[in-house]
């Protein structure tokens, strides 16, 4: 890695890199000393591929996703284009007037990663990126899967409801224009919309 990591998480950190003369990020899946060393790099080799995989396969499906330049198996690490943009989180804190195009774009987003069998599987602003051409581009699958059922697609959007209820509380109806948008494109949107619900009451009386 060329710079100072600019993000850390449980699974891994961001760094600033370079590709080939390209402006990138390199992204490292974090040993987990608590592990057994050969077991620890399969995992970390396995989940590496599937962010990789499901990147590439939210892209064909239309989803503005960064483009991979590398992939390390031995460093279990991700070199892709460093998107350019402010992250949607940013965007809504200094352009609330903006919160209902922001918010359609999110679910017409969301939509085509369901259509397409993709869950994101921590979907909140903070993993959106907003380009200077106005593309919504969506950014660390590390959570995500593929082949997916109603329940996980109905879990991606109780997340993200939970998400804006609390990094942007005074947006109203964020939410209302979300779903609306995610009808317009997704198909049996309704029957998501109701495991929404459903999960909703479950954590109301559990």
């Amino acid at each position: 890695m060329d710079g100072a990591a600019i993000a850390k998480g449980a699974e891994g950190s961001v760094y600033l890199s370079t590709y080939l003369g390209r402006d990138a990020v390199t992204k490292v899946r974090t040993p987990k000393g608590y592990r057994v060393p050969e077991l620890d790099r399969r995992i970390r080799t396995q989940r590496i591929r599937s962010e990789a995989r499901l990147i590439r396969e939210a892209r064909a499906a239309g989803i503005r996703t960064p483009i991979i330049y590398d992939v390390d198996t031995v460093e279990c690490s991700i070199t892709m284009e460093r998107v350019k943009g402010v992250t949607v989180k940013r965007y809504l804190d200094e352009h609330p007037e903006e919160a209902e195009r922001i918010c359609r774009l999110i679910g017409t987003n969301i939509a085509r990663l369901h259509n397409s069998k993709i869950c994101h599987g921590d979907l909140t602003t903070s993993n959106m990126i907003l380009t200077p051409a106005g593309e919504l581009c969506i950014i660390d699958f590390s959570m995500g899967a593929s082949l997916i059922s109603v329940e996980d697609m109905g879990v991606d959007l109780r997340l993200l409801e939970r998400g804006f209820t609390s990094a942007h509380p005074d947006i109203k109806d964020a939410y209302g224009y979300i779903t609306e948008a995610y009808c317009q494109e997704k198909t049996g949107a309704q029957e998501v919309l109701d495991k929404v619900q459903e999960i909703k009451d479950r954590g109301r009386y559990t």
